[in-house]
């Protein structure tokens, strides 16, 4: 019996999961689809399977029998946000370690995501094997009860040279290297591929010679994959972007960008993948108390130590004390100043934070990032497109980022209009990951 139970339910995977499906209608709420359009009231929604089957205004639904009405009360539905630059599994409080990556911590990190309204995190590049069997264990299903994962593995760092984390990712120093390690992520059927090219702020005396990030970005094209480059300074920018990168997965931040920049980002279809305004943000704001960090939305997703270490004087003092931290904030306005020069420039742009290394707090601080890319001046609605729409588009996740019909119901309920005030983002009041509530 238990063999022909095991037999139907693949039959029912094969036609669809529908002869298992549980249908819920979704009423009187505010539509805000991540297309870009308006919001628009008094919407309905039918979710079959954790997908959108159809969506429109209450007038026009037409409820299926026996599926499970859900009242929204008038609030406000966008889709779930998509961070396009995360590190998961690695740090526990304010202490990072290659020994926490287990699948305790890393779900943890997607359950704590999840709870700010982030339902998909690209790892970038610091992940163990481990990282594999739990995303292929949500794609079996397509309905985890946490934030979906996508991963780089074990992203590129030049010996001697700045990037990765220790115990995980082993340099390279010549294109032999490069070309066998690309065939490992190509047989673990990375997301992306991840370079590191920086010399941080020149305390490091090698950066990754250009032959060497060009081979990697070469050779994951010819794999099939798409790679993505760690960069700070305006030339590395240059020169990655002219190799045919994917992605940049932070902004320049050395000097502003210029139109020769723009026109190759354009020509070759190269995103500013993130950001990471609030990675920028975290390098000087624990020089004091921060000003989150009596706030319930933030402390209920860390622990009473860190919110203890936050409000330590010596704390404040060591962060004073770096040696670089006058710079931080004119980097940090920079990467504001490039942003906004980029998205007006017609570059496409994604959404993505670097959080989970220590003191950038996976879920709390991608709804900081919305909030200073307003500052930067884009629009809410901007924000909005960027963190959703754009994001999926950037994965080529055809199944995400819009709520439209056919795509995964991952969404935030909302008290109140982020369009209007972006800081709306904060006022939760429940996730949904297809169609499934998350705790």
């Amino acid at each position: 019996m238990l063999g022909f139970c095991r037999d139907f339910a693949t039959l029912a995977l094969f036609f669809g999961g529908s002869l298992f499906a549980e249908v819920k209608v979704f009423e009187n709420f505010t539509l805000i689809d991540g297309t870009g359009r308006g919001p628009a009231a008094r919407q309905a929604m039918i979710v079959d399977g954790g997908r959108i089957g159809w969506v429109g205004p209450e007038s026009r639904l037409k409820k299926p029998a026996g599926a499970e009405s859900i009242d929204l009360g008038g609030k406000f539905v966008m889709p779930g946000i998509i961070n396009l630059h995360g590190h998961v599994g690695n740090t526990i409080d304010l202490t990072q370690d290659a020994k926490y990556f287990t699948r305790e911590n890393i779900e943890k990190n997607l359950k704590t995501y999840a709870m700010y309204g982030v339902t998909t995190v690209v790892s970038m590049g610091t992940d163990q094997n481990l990282i594999f069997k739990i995303r292929e264990e949500q794609r079996g299903t397509g309905r985890p009860l946490m934030a979906r994962v996508y991963t780089a593995g074990e992203g590129f760092v030049y010996k001697g040279s700045y990037g990765g984390l220790a115990g995980v990712n082993r340099p390279v120093a010549t294109v032999a290297e490069v070309e066998a390690r690309l065939d490992e992520l190509a047989a673990e059927k990375v997301d992306l591929v991840k370079l590191w090219l920086d010399d941080h702020m020149s305390t490091f005396k090698t950066k990754m010679p250009y032959n060497i990030a060009r081979a990697i970005i070469e050779g994951a094209h010819r794999r099939g994959l798409r790679a993505t480059a760690h960069i700070f300074y305006l030339e590395d920018a240059r020169q990655v972007v002219e190799a045919g990168v994917n992605g940049l997965a932070h902004n320049i931040r050395d000097k502003p960008v210029d139109q020769a920049l723009i026109d190759s980002m354009k020509k070759h279809g190269t995103w500013l993948q993130a950001a990471t305004l609030s990675r920028e943000a975290s390098q000087f704001i624990y020089a004091s108390q921060p000003p989150f960090a009596a706030a319930p939305f933030f402390t209920r997703g860390v622990s009473q130590n860190v919110v203890n270490t936050l409000r330590d004087p010596k704390y404040q003092k060591s962060i004073r004390d770096d040696p670089e931290f006058e710079r931080y904030r004119p980097i940090f306005e920079m990467a504001k100043r490039n942003l906004k020069t980029l998205a007006d420039a017609g570059v496409h742009y994604g959404f993505g934070t670097d959080t989970g290394p220590p003191g950038r707090f996976p879920g709390y601080f991608e709804q900081w990032e919305m909030q200073l890319m307003v500052e930067a001046g884009l629009t809410p609605m901007q924000v909005i497109v960027a963190a959703t729409r754009s994001g999926a588009e950037f994965l080529q996740a055809k199944d995400l980022g819009t709520l439209e019909p056919s795509k995964w119901a991952d969404m935030i309920v909302l008290e109140r209009n982020p369009v209007e005030n972006i800081k709306n983002t904060e006022t939760i009041q429940a996730v949904y990951i297809a169609g499934n509530r998350v705790n």
